[in-house]
């Protein structure tokens, strides 16, 4: 199993330590942009986030997922793991973590835009003539 986990950047990373990294690089403004949690966007403080994450899974998957891809900026899941929890993956031998990706509330908001429209022209379905 530890020989599994050793290529996963969040094998043995607490919690606290993946927010501190984050917070300290991002910071609450665009981590509240970018996920949408209200504990990065009212009062936010590092107790009070690590208090929600712990007790809701499905956002820790999320939070951690933008960790391995948006700071750690390792390749996407495959589809046969893209099922498993983010701590649970494991990356090829050699694939390393590289910088952060600079982000910027802007950045994230045009994305978001885009995803958006996409969403809604595929839930369109074929255009009629």
């Amino acid at each position: 199993m530890i020989e599994e986990q050793q290529n996963n950047p969040l094998h043995g990373l607490k919690l606290e330590v993946l927010l501190t990294e984050l917070i300290d690089f991002y910071g609450w403004e665009i981590l509240g942009t970018a996920m949408r949690f209200h504990c990065f966007n009212t009062n936010p403080t590092l107790e009070g986030c690590v208090k929600f994450f712990r007790k809701t899974e499905w956002a820790r998957e999320k939070l951690e997922n933008f960790y391995l891809s948006r700071f750690k900026r390792m390749p996407r899941a495959s589809e046969a793991e893209f099922s498993l929890p983010p701590r649970k993956r494991i990356f090829a031998v050699g694939v390393l973590p590289r910088e952060p990706m600079v982000l910027t509330v802007e950045s994230i908001e045009l994305s978001q835009a885009k995803a958006a429209s996409a969403h809604k022209e595929r839930s369109r379905g074929p255009r009629r003539r």
